[in-house]
């Protein structure tokens, strides 16, 4: 009966820490709403210039076009012009946007970027040129030079570091390793700066309504963290109270061996 007592004992906490363990697909799987007819691209989304950005401008020369002309627009700064230290390999064409949201372009003087995409940029640009009567046809390329978003979660860290100057928040995911069976996928929240405020949104990718949402193409220094669910926790402490009790019954079950071979039978000598 003690024996019986035992093993029901040890079957409960083997069943808790079963039903600890057991996270549904529905917790965890993406896009649970997708379509197989699929769902159309939103490409109005694009990440916009914030004052600290750093933005590689060149206006380039087109088929004809006199490459002298255009040497005023593309001329050797000092690191002071660019905002910071930097040799001559890389200080031609940076451009390091101020708390204001404006760089200072040669020629052109101060042109105000935040907020704009970088095909706006481009087109901000090209038009001042020609508006002044420098050139009638310039064709300017402006690119991101510091695009960057961060993850945070429970078990560290990660600096994403993005090349093709949109990234997206399931790209993110991907690049941070992905989440855990533990992540709550209902609050995965995104910090950004907007109109001089930090603010947060959360997403949740199980859900096709991320494709609609703002947030959902990431701006350079977003911050995307996540939260843990509490049986995680339960989860974690169970399996060293688990180990505790193996190692207890170890012990038990060497005594209760040794003592039954020193114990001498029924009907036997003393």
């Amino acid at each position: 009966m003690k024996t019986n007592k035992i093993v029901l004992f040890f079957a409960s906490i083997a069943l808790a820490w079963t039903l600890s363990s057991c996270v549904k697909a529905k917790h965890v799987r993406y896009l649970q709403d997708m379509p197989t007819s699929g769902l159309p691209i939103n490409k109005t989304l694009e990440a916009t210039v914030a004052p600290f950005d750093e933005l590689r401008i060149q206006v380039v020369t087109k088929s004809g076009q006199n490459e002298e002309l255009l040497k005023p627009f593309n001329q050797l700064r000092s690191a002071t012009q660019i905002g910071g230290s930097a040799n001559a390999s890389n200080s031609l064409s940076n451009y390091l946007v101020d708390a204001q949201g404006n760089i200072q372009f040669p020629v052109l003087g101060d042109v105000h970027v935040e907020g704009l995409t970088r095909l706006q940029v481009q087109d901000t640009i090209a038009a001042r040129i020609v508006r002044n009567g420098y050139l009638k046809d310039p064709l300017v390329v402006a690119r991101f030079m510091n695009f960057k978003v961060f993850f945070l979660s429970s078990s560290g860290g990660k600096v994403i570091n993005v090349s093709n100057e949109r990234c997206t928040f399931l790209e993110a995911l991907a690049m941070a390793g992905g989440l855990d069976w533990y992540t709550r996928r209902d609050r995965i929240g995104v910090m950004r700066e907007v109109n001089g405020k930090r603010v947060i949104h959360y997403l949740d990718p199980r859900s096709t309504e991320i494709f609609n949402d703002d947030f959902f193409v990431l701006q350079q220094n977003d911050i995307i963290f996540t939260e843990e669910r509490p049986y995680k926790f339960f989860s974690i402490n169970l399996n060293t109270v688990l180990g505790l009790v193996s190692s207890v019954t170890s012990v038990v079950a060497i005594y209760t061996m040794v003592r039954s071979l020193l114990t001498p039978k029924n009907g036997g000598t003393q």
